[in-house]
């Protein structure tokens, strides 16, 4: 539903002024918190496409005979993957605890696998400073600010080391971006890219919050 909505915004208006997705992803959390109840590591799940994990493994000269399944050596040599990131890449994640962003580490203990064709790639954040929620909201946005990658939270948000949490998400209303952007970009020149104009992030635009609530520990 998701990725069909978005069809009409790759036409709104000629490149180079669109930004649309290419990649799309599912993605879950797993936010984790030591025996003190302090936050330490958020692992993320990133189910890719089923055509952008076939364009990979062929790529990779990975599953030759197209079955769709992984032999333990093809694993590893995927696993990590995507987990190549350049000096200040984000990870296409943002957390903010109360009012601060969380300061996220670079991607650790990479894996991947593939289930009925789609590849599925976990990494952990460690969250520095490990900071105690004490009684504030936390939260978690994934998104490509330039919208290559659409992510989309469609995996369960788990808790590790604390009990009574609770999860909110905030999807975003399609049909009313679609229509402020496909009006905005209608105005452009094919010349002038959307942040040029001034627009927000077409990617956070689209992006799904969770938002986080814990008991005090």
């Amino acid at each position: 539903m998701f990725r069909a909505a978005l069809i009409p915004l790759a036409l709104a208006a000629p490149a180079p002024a669109l930004a649309h997705p290419h990649i799309f992803i599912d993605t879950g959390l797993e936010v984790i918190f030591d025996e003190a109840g302090r936050l330490t590591h958020v692992k993320v799940t990133w189910e890719y496409d089923a055509f952008y994990s076939l364009l990979t493994m062929e790529e990779r000269g990975l599953d030759p005979d197209y079955d769709g399944v992984l032999t333990a050596e093809e694993e590893a040599a995927l696993s990590g993957f995507d987990a190549q990131w350049i000096p200040g890449f984000n990870g296409d994640l943002v957390g903010i605890l109360g009012d601060t962003p969380l300061d996220l580490s670079g991607p650790l203990k990479p894996t991947a696998r593939v289930v009925e064709g789609q590849i599925i790639t976990t990494h952990l954040r460690e969250v520095k400073g490990t900071p105690l929620l004490e009684g504030e909201q936390l939260s978690f946005k994934p998104y490509d600010e330039t919208f290559y990658t659409a992510y989309e939270v469609t995996g369960p948000v788990k808790f590790v080391g604390l009990k009574g949490c609770e999860t909110t998400k905030r999807a975003p209303d399609i049909e009313a971006m679609m229509r402020r952007f496909s009006d905005l970009l209608l105005t452009l020149d094919t010349d002038i890219t959307p942040e040029d104009a001034g627009l927000p992030p077409i990617g956070e635009a689209f992006a799904t919050e969770v938002t986080i609530t814990c008991p005090a520990f």
